[in-house]
């Protein structure tokens, strides 16, 4: 009878009351499956350091994958999984078009600035502090206030380098180049890693400086085993030393903190035993061009020790070269990095995402002036280049205005920014579509 019965019910059409009956059994066997998976991946994970959480669905977001993750003053609102990104020649046309033009008489006015305030620093160097020991604490001060001046001209070189200087590429490279040597920076080689870098802004594996270790690899091993050693405070003053001061030099000979696709670098020498895959074709002759702009720098230094002695030179360019290297790596560095900016590989990145990756930080008007708005304009850099620094402003304040939920402005003062950057960037783990810092 019962077998009569199931055999029976298969040869008719179902009820309305069995199909009633039929979707809430599902229903509710659905929802113990979904506990079920839930439950062995919420076990899984917790024993899972450096791999991927489980993949999402596009434009959903899962704040409790970044319960554990540290604050900027974003407030982690750049932790979203599956954000979506308005396509990039739409970006470009929300933006005035005057702010791509440029104007030679007037970068040329900006560039006179920054070149006449260094040399007049460095006169007044000469001319009023003494060179003897005494005095160092003055040199010191001088030193920072001149290394930060001259930083003005290094972002002058720099918007050569970004083809944003003169409609004239000539004289825009001649500038670049002059400036940039007489920094011992290697204008084209830097041109050509520096593209890259806006090229694949936040990319785990091709990005250009500032790419950070991934959990588990040795590099975020032996970072996390020196703040074991040495403790938070120290390991932090520490880095920052490293970092600031080091660092510019040890990525130039180096290709330090580059993304692994390029290996070992050499802004100098693109041959071996360094790798050539960053200065294709063309970039290896323009490195050498490079390289003699240089060492002519090199070779006017050593006339200068010679004439005026060894100490003469380290006091008056030595000193202030340092505090120069020690802002560009700053922003550099606070511009992509912070506890809840995320970094994304080649599945998950775009070139917008990238660009709206970027962090606008308060400098204040002073070092605004002096550094021609490179670190609070720095977003509208990264969206296009080639907008001169004198229309970054104004581009700045339409990308807020239009895009307000992709738009990355952090409020905390420099400082303190710096100091949670190098006590908590240490390493990435991928959760869902995203690289973020692991505590």
């Amino acid at each position: 009878m019962g077998l009569a019965a199931t055999n029976r019910s298969f040869d008719l059409q179902p009820t309305a009351m069995d199909t009633r009956m039929l979707r809430s059994n599902h229903a509710v066997l659905q929802r113990k499956t979904t506990t079920r998976v839930a439950k062995r991946r919420s076990v899984r994970n917790t024993h899972v350091r450096a791999v991927a959480a489980p993949p999402r669905e596009r434009g959903t977001e899962n704040a409790d994958d970044f319960g554990d993750v540290l604050r900027s003053g974003l407030q982690g609102s750049p932790l979203v999984h599956g954000k979506e990104f308005p396509p990039q020649a739409e970006v470009m046309k929300s933006i005035p078009r005057h702010c791509y033009e440029k104007n030679t008489w007037k970068s040329m006015g900006y560039a006179a600035i920054s070149v006449g305030l260094t040399l007049g620093c460095m006169a007044a160097g000469y001319a009023l502090i003494p060179l003897e020991l005494p005095f160092l604490p003055v040199w010191m001060l001088y030193a920072a206030v001149t290394g930060t001046v001259a930083t003005g001209c290094w972002v002058i070189a720099h918007e050569c380098g970004h083809g944003a200087f003169s409609d004239n590429s000539f004289l825009q490279d001649t500038v670049g180049y002059i400036l940039h040597s007489a920094l011992l920076v290697p204008y084209f080689s830097w041109q050509r890693t520096h593209a890259i870098h806006h090229a694949r802004t936040n990319h785990m594996s091709e990005g250009e400086t500032h790419v950070p270790d991934v959990e588990g690899s040795a590099g975020s091993e032996l970072s996390r085993a020196l703040k074991r050693l040495l403790g938070e405070p120290v390991y932090a003053v520490t880095r920052m030393v490293s970092y600031l001061v080091f660092g510019w030099p040890v990525y130039l000979m180096t290709g330090a903190s580059g993304g692994p696709k390029y290996g070992v670098s050499n802004h100098f020498w693109p041959f071996k035993p360094f790798s050539d895959k960053l200065f294709p074709g063309k970039w290896k002759q323009k490195v050498l061009w490079s390289d003699v702009g240089v060492l002519a720098m090199l070779g006017f230094l050593a006339w200068w020790a010679k004439a005026a002695g060894v100490w003469t030179v380290l006091a008056l360019y030595g000193g202030p070269y340092v505090v120069v290297n020690v802002w560009l790596v700053l922003y550099t560095w606070l511009q992509h990095t912070d506890v809840d900016i995320p970094h994304f590989d080649k599945d998950n990145w775009s070139f917008i995402k990238g660009a709206f990756h970027t962090v606008d930080r308060p400098y204040g008007p002073v070092f605004d002036f002096l550094h021609h708005r490179i670190g609070s304009t720095h977003v509208a850099h990264h969206v296009n280049s080639t907008i001169p620094h004198y229309h970054a402003l104004e581009a700045t304040n339409v990308l807020k205005e239009k895009y307000p939920e992709h738009y990355l402005y952090d409020p905390t003062p420099i400082h303190k920014a710096v100091w949670r950057v190098a006590g908590n960037c240490l390493a990435v783990e991928k959760r869902g579509d995203m690289y973020v810092f692991k505590p």
